[in-house]
């Protein structure tokens, strides 16, 4: 048929009696009920014959069966086949269970190889196999379903030609034992979490064993909606559904968003594979935006373990000398007072080293800030602060003391009260008592980039406990000199370099005891994004944090 047909599906009487085998059909009785014109004891009775239909009858006895299944003239259409009963239950289910809104049905010509049924074994012989197109529409959507069929033709005692009915009539995928129907399509199954932009979260190792926790935790998006699709199923409930076609699309749910950045967060992840030497030493780093205080990136060697970055609790070595600092400047010093580095110094006869036996004389507290000098700091920090001064300073202007919400655990940041006048000295440099983590410290660097502090967050809206105090205009100035003067000719210079600008930096270096190799630390900001990593056992902090940190300060906060 040049033109298919295309029309309604209308209803039709399906309660026929199927029957097994396709020997031999009374068509009157099938179809008409009985009333043939003859007797009960006489029905006309037609059987498959041996000899196959001409190219001529096939491709009639093909057109009006399509024709009749097009129309919805179901009952005509089964009459056409060689088991009527079978055929029109499974023409109504199709109809019943698919509801196609029309359909086009046109023959295509012969079939051959796989396409052609004549090769099943229950496939009579002399058949004839044409091929035909299908496509289906359905009510409210505008992309219609096309497929291939095929057609097995036989010749009947009568001399006419009919369909051999098999299930594949329907769809060439539709065998015994399985239906075919239009069924839920299940919105995307995919995290409920996104990253600041929309995107996945799947791809991130470290943020795996976190993302249950998190979507706890996460204001829900809008719900996803399911769409509905043709699909064979197996009747005995085995084995996937198979897709044939998408009716309507599902809608997937929308995606809460953290406050991940996708590009820093891939950034962090390499960073702490190759700062960890393939994640043989543990190891964490975050980034953290300075205006607002969300957390960008955070990541983990191992990437199953602790989530160390907010979770580690360990002495943060010389990046202390920041706060350090600052309680220096607000006490009065400036940042190009004389403060001489010498080789050793001694707090109740324990004595002070520094990491590289760096000494001088004439140098400026702004010299010994960038070349990290040990005794500078406690000499001057043991004259100029009083007891409780770095703590205040640390808990005043840094908020670290009181608790963060910020979407996970952590372990909060401590600078206790020493002991002891040698635990003071140690507390200083970053040793001692005082524990803290990656994030803690982003957060440190973060504050001086931007001048106020923003408690970290990972989930948007969390409240974020503001700090008691700012620092100072002038001392602001001065950290700022001091870390950019460390970015650019002191200890973090080779990390840094090449990093355009507003750029500063604080390497640490922490002493273990029971460790071979001391702690690599590093905090530094560039622009509106301020990193800290640090390497358990990784050596200086320019020999392994540094350089994990300027990788993610490379690839910079574009927001």
């Amino acid at each position: 048929m040049n033109k298919g047909v295309k029309v309604g599906i209308a209803a039709v009487c399906t309660g026929m009696i199927s029957v097994a085998g396709y020997g031999v059909y009374n068509i009157a009785g099938a179809v008409m009920g009985g009333r043939t014109g003859q007797s009960d004891a006489e029905p006309k009775v037609r059987t498959v014959a041996a000899q196959p239909p001409t190219g001529q009858q096939a491709e009639e006895g093909a057109k009006a069966f399509l024709a009749a299944w097009a129309k919805g003239d179901l009952e005509a259409a089964a009459a056409l086949t060689d088991r009527p009963d079978t055929a029109a239950a499974t023409l109504a289910a199709f109809r019943d269970k698919v509801k196609p809104g029309s359909m086009t049905l046109s023959v295509t010509g012969p079939a051959a190889g796989a396409d052609a049924p004549s090769s099943a074994p229950s496939a009579p012989a002399g058949q004839v196999s044409l091929g035909f197109r299908a496509t289906v529409e359905f009510a409210g959507t505008g992309t219609p379903w096309s497929y291939d069929g095929v057609l097995g033709m036989v010749r009947m005692s009568d001399g006419k030609s009919a369909v051999h009915w098999t299930p594949t009539v329907i769809h060439p995928h539709l065998t015994s034992g399985k239906s075919i129907s239009v069924r839920p399509l299940p919105a995307s199954a995919s995290s409920a979490l996104a990253d600041r932009d929309g995107g996945p979260l799947d791809a991130y190792p470290s943020l795996q064993p976190l993302l249950a926790e998190l979507a706890d935790r996460v204001p829900s998006g809008e719900p996803g909606t399911a769409g509905t699709g043709v699909m064979i199923t197996d009747d005995s409930g085995q084995g996937s559904p198979e897709k044939l076609f998408t009716v309507t699309e599902p809608k997937s749910a929308q995606k809460a968003g953290l406050t991940i950045d996708g590009k820093l967060q891939a950034a962090a992840e390499k960073a702490v594979q190759q700062a960890s030497d393939g994640g043989s030493k543990p190891a964490s780093l975050v980034a953290v935006e300075p205006s607002t205080g969300k957390i960008l990136a955070f990541a983990n060697a191992p990437a199953t373990g602790q989530n160390r970055a907010f979770l580690g609790a360990v002495a943060p070595g010389s990046t202390m000398k920041v706060i350090t600092a600052a309680a220096l400047l607000e006490n009065g010093v400036p940042a190009g007072a004389t403060m001489p580095c010498k080789q050793n110094f001694s707090v109740n006869g324990f004595t002070f080293k520094n990491d590289d036996d760096e000494s001088g004389d004439d140098w400026t507290f702004s010299n010994d800030f960038a070349q990290s000098c040990n005794t500078a700091f406690i000499q001057q920090g043991m004259s100029t602060l009083s007891g409780s001064q770095l703590q205040d300073t640390a808990r005043q202007f840094f908020g670290i003391g009181p608790t963060w919400k910020v979407g996970l655990k952590l372990s909060p940041a401590k600078v206790p009260a020493p002991g002891s006048s040698t635990e003071r000295a140690a507390q200083l440099i970053g040793q001692g008592q005082i524990t803290m983590n990656s994030l803690t410290m982003a957060s440190v660097a973060a504050t001086v980039e931007n001048g106020t502090f923003h408690q970290p967050i990972l989930i948007p809206g969390y409240d974020q406990v503001p700090a008691e105090r700012k620092l100072s205009s002038s001392t602001l100035k001065s950290l700022r000199q001091m870390m950019h003067l460390t970015a650019t000719s002191g200890t973090a210079r080779t990390a840094m370099a090449g990093l355009s600008g507003n750029t500063g930096a604080k390497t640490g270096t922490a002493q273990v005891g029971g460790q071979s190799s001391d702690n690599s630390w590093f905090t530094a900001y560039r622009d509106d994004l301020a990193v800290a990593a640090e390497v358990q056992g990784g050596g200086h902090g320019s020999e392994a944090a540094a350089p994990a940190a300027a990788l993610v300060l490379g690839v910079g906060n574009d927001g």
